[in-house]
């Protein structure tokens, strides 16, 4: 039985969900981001159990097919952006299409009806995120981080920082007062 999660979007909120199905009586169950697959059905009486386990966290048991389908376009993009090592050299609607086994026209229609926004742009609110957290561990100059997030250019990578952010990379480095945001806040 598959299970689809809201707001499971890190190794802390998998953890979670593991935990919450352990109390249930759930031990073998494979996790993936935004997802569940269990061998047995659960119960009536375990589906709402976990779904107020999981409600303390301030995740949630999903019923809904566009939401569903929202949560895995979003689970894709998150894990690519932030845990992966680099980001796929392909074409972001390609990757995304291809993993959902989806035209990429429906997809994002579906998207931009219930976000409000295109994936586009959630790809690169989070591209810059990712590019935040790269810059305030000091361990990669820009010339690397574009490289690595997959950017055209040092320029290209600053003009978009800027456009998000309000301010140059390099001054965000410098900030004293560095303001990321949480991921399931994107």
């Amino acid at each position: 039985m598959k299970l689809y999660i809201k707001y499971m979007v890190s190794l802390r909120c998998k953890m979670v969900v593991k935990e919450a199905l352990k109390k249930i009586g759930i031990q073998n169950a494979v996790l993936d981001l935004g997802m569940v697959e269990t061998i047995e059905d659960l119960t009536e009486q375990q589906r709402e159990d976990l779904h107020h386990l999981l409600l303390k966290f301030g995740l949630e048991l999903m019923d809904d097919k566009k939401a569903m389908l929202i949560e895995k376009i979003k689970n894709i993009i998150i894990e690519m952006v932030h845990y992966t090592d680099e980001i796929p050299k392909i074409n972001y609607s390609d990757y995304i299409s291809e993993k959902l086994g989806l035209e990429y026209t429906h997809i994002s229609k579906i998207f931009s009806e219930v976000k409000g926004i295109t994936i586009e742009h959630f790809i690169i609110s989070h591209k810059i995120e990712r590019v935040k957290e790269l810059l305030l561990y000091n361990e990669l100059n820009l010339t690397q981080i574009s490289y690595l997030m997959n950017y055209s250019s040092v320029a290209h990578l600053s003009k978009q920082f800027k456009k998000v952010t309000g301010l140059t990379p390099s001054f965000f480095k410098k900030l004293r007062h560095k303001k990321r945001i949480a991921l399931e806040n994107i």
